[in-house]
């Protein structure tokens, strides 16, 4: 049963609205809507498709806190373009933490969801930094975890994949493989590629199966070059048509600062199906982390979160996928509070109006302290943004 959405454009998101139709590049802002919004649930890592039907298909992770122990999947649908959502549906909700769940289109029509789960330990709650969260909330995960059904759900920890034929209604039975936080792509020859980064150690890797129903195997290992100053992580990839496979990476400061001078975007392309890629060069965009869409006038967007002030989301156009030009980037929201927010995904409603999605507090519920995050804020919300993308004609 579809529902409306409810519209919360306060004065400050007014105010950013005619600021932000009046953007660079001619880009034009249509609406900001609250696709999900719970003030009591932690939302956020959304990833989303047009399934076989024409549906818009977004699923994300909805919990306590960010680094809470006990996360469910969720997924949300429209049927008529972006106007209206349904209501959440659980795909999935292990014992443990179900964090990521990446969504592929398929050449059949199928929906691949490459997903993480985490097992949280009592050292892990106890390592954290003092500040990450009130006492009480880290002594509550700490008992949790703590539970023999929990101790004994152990299993479940890792990565995987599911399947839908019927437009990610209904999901078939979990079994092992990659996870990617925006998914992979299948290749003309029907083999899929998945990039991912868990257990790299700051690295990515590319995973191939031959067929989506084969077993996922490693492909090729990408280094980072500079692995003393920095870590690669989250990974999305585009085939172009020439055939050329684009692959963004998000590349992260050591020690963890995400807002660091440092945290611009790399690239590598492969020419062989994965098989080898070119050596790895930081590209000129500063934001994370990536995912790429090839529009219907052959222009690759760039979609990507900007964690530093002015916090928000963003996006760039290339012409080729392969040169990108900050002049040509497109602030699509410059008004959240911190950093915490982004994992932009988008599609194109038709040509030219793209639908971006991604996290983000409700600018208009003010500034929150999140040092320590306190449990009774109004937690981020996913978020869509509706606009229009500069003519080719005046893009560099």
């Amino acid at each position: 049963m579809l529902s409306k959405n409810v519209f919360l454009i306060s004065a400050l998101a007014l105010f950013t609205f005619i600021t932000n139709t009046l953007a660079q590049n001619n880009a034009e802002i249509l609406d900001h809507t609250v696709i999900y919004g719970n003030p009591r649930a932690y939302t956020a890592w959304p990833s989303m498709i047009r399934a076989q039907n024409g549906d818009i298909v977004i699923s994300f992770c909805r919990s306590e806190e960010h680094l809470g122990p006990d996360g469910e999947i969720v997924l949300v649908r429209s049927s008529d373009n972006g106007r209206t959502w349904s209501d959440p549906q659980v795909i999935l909700d292990t014992p443990i933490d179900d964090r990521h769940a990446g969504l592929t289109l398929l050449n059949d029509g199928r929906i691949m969801a490459t997903i993480t789960c985490t097992h949280w330990t009592v050292e892990a709650y106890q390592g954290l930094h003092p500040a990450s969260y009130p006492p009480e909330i880290l002594n509550k995960w700490i008992l949790h975890v703590s539970q023999p059904e929990y101790l004994d759900a152990k299993s479940w920890h890792g990565s995987w994949v599911a399947f839908s034929k019927d437009n990610g209604y209904t999901w078939s039975e979990l079994r092992r493989g990659p996870s990617a936080i925006h998914g992979g792509m299948q290749l003309q020859d029907g083999s899929v590629l998945v990039p991912t980064y868990r257990g790299y150690e700051g690295e990515v890797a590319v995973h191939r199966a031959a067929s989506p129903d084969d077993a996922f195997e490693e492909l090729v290992r990408i280094e980072c070059p500079v692995s003393d100053r920095l870590r690669f992580g989250e990974p999305h990839m585009l085939q172009l048509d020439s055939g050329r496979i684009v692959m963004m990476i998000r590349a992260t400061a050591k020690p963890y600062d995400d807002s660091s001078r440092l945290n611009y975007l790399h690239m590598t392309v492969s020419d062989d199906q994965g098989k080898t890629w070119s050596e790895v060069e930081p590209t000129p965009i500063w934001g994370f982390p990536p995912h790429l869409l090839q529009l219907s006038d052959g222009r690759v967007l760039l979609s990507y979160g900007h964690r530093r002030a002015a916090f928000g989301q963003r996006a760039c156009v290339s012409k080729d996928g392969l040169t990108w030009n900050p002049e040509d980037q497109v602030i699509l929201r410059k008004d959240a509070w911190n950093g915490d927010l982004g994992y932009p995904a988008s599609v194109e409603l038709e040509p030219g109006t793209i639908l971006t999605v991604y996290y983000q507090p409700d600018p208009a519920k003010g500034p929150v302290d999140m040092h320590p995050p306190q449990p009774d804020r109004h937690r981020p919300d996913i978020w869509g943004t509706v606009w229009r993308i500069p003519n080719q004609n005046t893009n560099r």
